[in-house]
């Protein structure tokens, strides 16, 4: 295999792992919250059962969107990307310049904790309530994640490392949830933010280039270059908004 595709590889294993470890940092916050508050047999079924529809999820669409056309898939998926990517990368550039406050994990771990307390105490051994809030968060930040990995992937064609990449960012964050049992607030999430911003951003611009024709197949040296281009546009936002 040549070089330059084990450094398209490398990379779309790298956005999927970032984005996917974002956003399942975001679900790891809720679910010890509800595991501190009702108790963990709820948390856990409600993560678990998620997960399993959201690997269904996962296994019913890669092979559905085999079927469409390639080019379809790179410039619809594309267009998403990159509004999904600058998205983030808004809010990432806002965060670094001062002008939104910066995530805090503890904060929201507070506040889920808080409003859990408010909930009527279980009526059976299985608690509901419990169930369905780790259930409802791993779904919306797995959600993300499905899109993310098949988003990446391109419909398909780097699939599989797309979904090693998310599949190392769940298992990097159980790992710190059952050696911490709290929220993983000292990883640095803005910056993580910052660059799954630049990364999503340069995919959706690759693959529309490459559906619209624009690029041949195979010219992987672009991405690259769109990853600098992005990321040097955004630092310079920073600056910008900082003044």
């Amino acid at each position: 295999m040549p070089p330059w595709q084990w450094t398209h590889i490398l990379t779309t294993a790298t956005a999927a792992f970032l984005a996917s470890l974002v956003e399942f940092i975001e679900a790891l916050t809720v679910v010890l919250a509800v595991g501190a508050v009702r108790g963990w047999k709820g948390a856990l079924s409600g993560a678990g059962l998620a997960l399993l529809t959201l690997g269904a999820l996962v296994a019913a669409l890669g092979p559905a969107l085999a079927l469409i056309p390639l080019r379809l898939v790179q410039l619809a998926i594309g267009a998403l990307l990159l509004l999904f990517g600058l998205r983030w990368l808004r809010k990432a550039v806002l965060r670094a310049a001062g002008l939104i406050p910066l995530h805090d994990e503890d904060a929201i771990y507070a506040k889920e904790t808080a409003l859990l307390k408010k909930l009527p105490a279980a009526l059976s051994a299985f608690d509901m309530p419990a169930v369905a809030a780790s259930f409802k968060i791993v779904m919306v930040e797995g959600i993300e994640v499905v899109f993310i990995v098949i988003a990446v992937g391109a419909g398909g064609t780097l699939l599989i490392p797309a979904a090693a990449g998310a599949g190392a960012a769940l298992l990097t964050v159980i790992a710190l949830g059952v050696l911490l049992h709290k929220p993983v607030a000292a990883i640095p999430e803005n910056i993580l933010k910052f660059a799954v911003g630049v990364l999503l951003a340069a995919f959706g611009s690759f693959w529309l280039l490459e559906g619209a024709g624009i690029v041949a197949p195979g010219r992987d040296w672009l991405l690259p270059i769109l990853i600098g281009a992005y990321l040097a546009a955004a630092l310079l936002a920073v600056r910008a908004a900082r003044r």
